[in-house]
């Protein structure tokens, strides 16, 4: 019952929001039922051929004139205008609209309605007919009122003008008795294009068949776009004012509809929800679920097309679907209890109630015991005394084991807190006397191999410390073993693995993108290259730093076909922003391991003579571990690269042992201090005259010097001072997607120091 009075309380604060549902539902709601005209309606358009025959506007009453006499003639059954004659137009015209409203003898309607005073006065002043032409007419009101959104979904049985209660264009066609005010829905299930129409000029002209007319209701009014008078229709789009006339007067040809209650909608609803929460089980509420929404549906649909009564129902179906949630999280809820705690075949805490124990302490010394003969234990003695085996095993563990919990994480695995008092070798040693006893269930002597994994760490961390306790633990027993220290991240090791299981497919399927970090040039002030940077954004684990998948990368011999990847990407960027940006070089990081490599470089050569872009465009960034790491292959390799016109970069100079000489050996163009010596240059002197000497002794070899991770205005300036050449750094830019480069490119960027 508590449930259902929540539900009820939500379902009452849910009403304005469900209001705003059912507008947008109302749409479907017609569109499944839609239906054509009555045919009892026609409209005489005032349409483009129209305007362009006539040709000047307004027009004089003399067409209108002429087109009461023919339609009189074909036999209509009422004339309704929606067209404005609150003013005077040229005297013959209006003069032969009067002669021709007196023959009519009171089978034309013409409209009134309200209209404001000017932008500045918030009065409305009502508009009717000249004089000249009320004697022998009815009037009706044409007033359209559009909701807060623009959408018009009503219309008005009648209003107020000029003092006169006047029955609106719709109730007047229908002969439907409403009073002033009163709002009636538009059935938008009533296609529009089903409503006969004829042409303004062609009638006017004597061009129509009489029978298209002849006892029928005629509704005249513009529908060419120039003469304005358009609304939005939740269902039809926007439509001329003339069509949504009609489609109100469609409407009350079957009768006048009416808004059902909200209050019942909300008690069927809650009678439905009880119905649910009755039920104990998910497939009894989703059954009552079902069944009660499709009947409410149907009953709503029924109501609306059948009664013309339109009953909201946002509210109601939020109800229903708040209960089944609520049902379901029961049901979620009460199994959760059961099986949380306990495992069921032996009674004792499981792995859930591990972790809940483990929040108690912010350190722990974790312990997982493996039995590593349980297969044949159960082979012998069968499942139940199996379980019987576990638990005499775990009564033993709870001697030694903190407040003497022992806790069932896998079938073969038992865990335990070890006492943080005493050296765990000493409590081991101790456990190990007590393990080598046999265990006894029902009457039989079993003998339990036992092994340990230990390990220790943040409790807040206890799925990666259970799961290096349990490898440990199986080391220990691959080892033959009693008891062996975790020494690796269990968790690090699987991502690590799963990760480059997944690389292949990633790069399939575009997740691997291709980052840019600027290299701004002091001298030209523009950027005059990029840094390429590979980004992995995964579809379930979000995203995944390059520091983590590179080196896995490395090691896992995936560097090749990753490093080719991005080669390729950034070979097509180029060739993209080269036509506006010829100057702009892209520079690609190349592992150590790849300067060796023949097959590597054989598709480096393809990849670059098959590109749209020079290869003076490109320019390989090696670090200088990675040069020095083999001499000759890397000299080797590198000349190879200058021989295709690709420009080498050493990176992070600075961090290893290279000597000037080997510098001179190597194919260079380019020389980047690492950031670690630029970062605080301009305030440690130090610094300053390691990265002013290598400016220095990078020039007289020849090479431009590119300084990393400027972050400050004073470290720009600094740099400037001592002639470095470039800069890459968070103050110039973060690496950003080629997109976002190409609009920095765009607005030719400027250092404004």
């Amino acid at each position: 019952m508590l449930l259902l009075v929540v539900t009820f309380g939500f379902a009452m604060m849910f009403g304005l929001t469900g209001a705003a549902i059912d507008r947008m539902l109302m749409p479907l709601r017609f569109g499944l039922l839609e239906r054509q005209a009555s045919g009892k309606l026609a409209i005489v358009e005032m349409d483009a051929e129209s305007a362009a025959a006539i040709a000047r506007w307004p027009w004089s009453r003399s067409n209108y004139a002429s087109v009461v006499d023919r339609l009189r003639k074909a036999g209509a059954a009422s004339i309704v205008f929606d067209v404005d004659f609150s003013s005077p137009s040229d005297t013959a015209g209006d003069r032969a609209f009067a002669a021709a409203l007196h023959r009519a003898r009171g089978l034309v309607a013409l409209p009134t309605f309200g209209q404001g005073a000017s932008s500045q006065d918030r009065r409305t002043i009502d508009a009717l007919p000249i004089p000249m032409l009320r004697a022998d007419v009815a009037m009706a009101s044409v007033s359209i009122r559009p909701d807060p959104d623009g959408q018009v979904r009503e219309m008005t049985m009648a209003t107020m003008t000029a003092g006169q209660p006047r029955p609106s264009l719709s109730a007047y066609m229908t002969a439907r008795s409403g009073v002033v005010d009163q709002e009636f829905p538009i059935d938008m299930s009533i296609d529009p294009s089903t409503i006969p129409r004829l042409s303004f000029v062609a009638v006017r002209d004597g061009r129509f068949d009489p029978a298209a007319v002849r006892g029928r209701n005629i509704l005249i009014g513009a529908t060419a776009v120039e003469m304005g008078d358009r609304y939005g229709t939740p269902q039809w789009g926007v439509l001329p004012g003339v069509v949504v006339q009609a489609l109100a007067a469609e409407t009350l040809t079957r009768g006048v509809p009416s808004r059902g209650s909200r209050t019942l909608m909300l008690l069927v609803a809650a009678t439905i929800a009880l119905a649910m929460l009755s039920r104990r089980s998910p497939i009894g509420s989703i059954v009552c679920a079902t069944l009660g929404i499709g009947l409410l549906v149907g009953a709503v649909l029924y109501a609306q097309h059948v009664l013309l009564v339109t009953y909201p129902i946002a509210t109601a179906a939020a109800m229903i679907g708040l209960t089944g949630i609520l049902c379901l999280t029961r049901e979620v809820t009460d199994r959760f209890r059961s099986q949380r705690a306990m495992d069921e075949a032996t009674g004792l805490p499981n792995g859930r109630a591990l972790l809940d124990w483990s929040r108690r302490s912010d350190s722990v010394i974790l312990a997982v015991a493996q039995v590593g003969n349980f297969d044949a234990i159960r082979a012998v003695l069968g499942e139940a005394k199996t379980s019987d085996v576990i638990r005499r095993v775990s009564e033993r563990l709870a001697l030694v084991g903190e407040d003497n919990l022992v806790f069932r994480t896998t079938e073969q695995q038992l865990t335990l807190f070890l006492p943080q008092e005493q050296p765990v070798n000493d409590t081991l040693h101790g456990l190990r006397a007590i393990m080598l006893q046999p265990v006894e269930v029902g009457g039989r002597r079993v003998d339990v191999a036992m092994s340990f994994g230990i390990t220790t760490g943040p409790s807040a961390d206890m799925e990666r410390l259970l799961a290096n306790a349990a490898l440990a633990a199986e080391q220990a027993k691959s080892a033959d073993m009693f008891w062996k220290r975790a020494d690796a991240d269990v968790a690090e090791l699987e991502r690590s693995i799963s990760m480059m299981g997944e690389l292949d497919n990633a790069l399939a399927n575009g997740e691997v993108e291709v980052f840019y970090q600027p290299k701004y040039d002091l001298a030209q002030q523009r950027i005059a290259s990029v840094e390429a940077l590979v980004r992995w954004r995964h579809p379930e684990r979000g995203f995944i730093g390059p520091d983590l998948f590179i080196p896995a990368a490395e090691r896992s011999n995936r560097i090749a076909p990753l490093t080719l990847h991005v080669l390729s990407q950034v070979i097509r960027d180029v060739a993209a922003w080269r036509p506006h940006h010829p100057h702009v070089t892209a520079a690609i990081n190349i592992s150590a391991k790849l300067l060796s490599s023949a097959s590597f470089n054989a598709a480096v050569e393809e990849l670059v003579g098959s590109g749209n872009v020079p290869a003076s465009a490109l320019v390989f960034e090696v670090t200088e571990s990675a040069a020095m790491a083999d001499g000759a292959a890397a000299v080797a390799a590198l000349r190879r690269y200058r021989k295709l016109g690709i420009a080498v970069s050493m990176d992070d100079y600075g961090t290893g042992q290279s000597t000037l000489s080997y510098l001179q050996q190597l194919p260079l163009s380019e020389l980047k201090i690492d950031r670690s010596f630029v970062q605080f240059a301009h305030r440690n002197d130090d610094d300053a005259i390691l990265v002013r000497s290598t400016i220095e002794l990078a020039h007289a070899l020849g090479l431009k010097v590119v300084a990393e991770g400027v972050e400050e205005p004073g470290c720009y300036a600094f740099l400037e001072s001592v002639g470095c050449d470039m800069i890459q750094g968070y103050l110039i830019s973060r690496p950003i997607p080629v997109d976002a480069l190409n609009r920095l490119l765009d607005g030719e960027y400027r250092w404004a120091a």
